[in-house]
């Protein structure tokens, strides 16, 4: 699309990065004015730890991020350091179009209009500029990209979490059957990989393509290590249980202390679920049967094992 203006827009998508929170990657838009001398990042991913309470309102689910500003060769220059690739996707905007999106960019920067509501699901750092853009182009926006149409929620997660960490079980565990809901259309749009890939093949209203040609890539998941891995903790934890319970059966009774310690751990669990279903806005943590799977499992094998040795021992 022919523009007389040298204002350029572009969607920017980053691959994902060690930390959990960067594990979905992260979206970010780009604002260059070559004649202004301009090269811009706007960034709704940026939150503070100094801020007031933070740990107690991102447990909550009440944590606020905003909109920040920032040289687009910063940007990338962090990324680069991090070893994450970064994906752009210039926004075929017509000059109308393109002043709008600049003057709404720099409208949403103001200290008064940069701070929001951060919601993981439905309102975070990929859905604010997909929505921006929408309205910008004036709704009128359609995508043959299926990607992840008619999965749930939690498959969605799990898939980013890197499948067999102890941090994806744990993530399982406390979320609810809100998480097994499926997504169609736009609810899919909360992660930077979707999103980029859903406006590679979006199309305006005039037929037009969204963004002009690019050079994108699926993400890459990296490979759990074994340390990481759920099952190296979960095969330590059964050669304890064998252990203790061979010695129990030497002895002719159960260490209940163990026993004891293991509820606890799992009450604990239980009341940061209980915390989080009522006293928390976060969307999808709640009460689920798996939490119940966990107590079953070890009171049946730590009891049979027990009964074996025993068993065993009179022999």
């Amino acid at each position: 699309m022919f523009k007389l203006l040298a204002i350029y827009i572009s969607l920017l998508t980053c691959s994902p990065g060690e930390e959990l929170y960067a594990h979905y990657g992260h979206t970010a838009i780009r604002l260059q004015d070559t004649e202004a001398g301009i090269d811009w990042c706007f960034n709704y991913g940026t939150f503070s730890f100094n801020s007031g309470n933070f740990y107690w309102n991102f447990v909550r689910g009440e944590t606020y991020y905003e909109l920040s500003v920032e040289p687009t060769e910063e940007f990338f220059a962090d990324y680069r350091e991090e070893h994450r690739e970064v994906y752009e996707q210039r926004l075929n905007l017509n000059e109308r179009q393109t002043i709008a999106m600049r003057d709404a960019l720099l409208r949403n920067c103001r200290p008064e209009n940069r701070e929001y509501l951060y919601n993981f699901v439905f309102d975070n750092c990929a859905t604010r500029p997909y929505y921006l853009i929408k309205d910008i182009v004036g709704g009128e926006l359609a995508s043959t990209y299926q990607g992840w149409e008619g999965r749930t929620y939690r498959e969605f997660i799990h898939h980013y979490t890197r499948p067999g960490t102890v941090m994806d079980f744990l993530i399982n565990m406390i979320f609810g059957r809100r998480a097994d809901a499926t997504m169609h259309g736009e609810q899919r749009l909360f992660l930077p990989e979707e999103l980029m890939f859903y406006l590679s093949e979006a199309r305006l209203a005039n037929g037009e393509r969204l963004v002009e040609e690019e050079f994108l890539r699926p993400f890459v998941i990296k490979p759990v290590r074994w340390w990481e891995s759920r099952y190296t903790y979960l095969a330590l934890a059964v050669l304890l249980s064998l252990l203790l319970s061979f010695f129990d059966a030497r002895k002719g009774r159960m260490t209940i202390a163990v026993d004891i310690v293991a509820g606890v751990i799992y009450a604990l669990l239980i009341a940061i679920v209980v915390f989080l279903t009522y006293f928390s806005i976060h969307p999808l943590v709640g009460w689920n049967w798996r939490l119940l799977v966990i107590p079953a499992i070890w009171i049946v094998f730590r009891y049979g094992s027990f009964k074996y040795f025993q068993k065993r021992c009179i022999q």
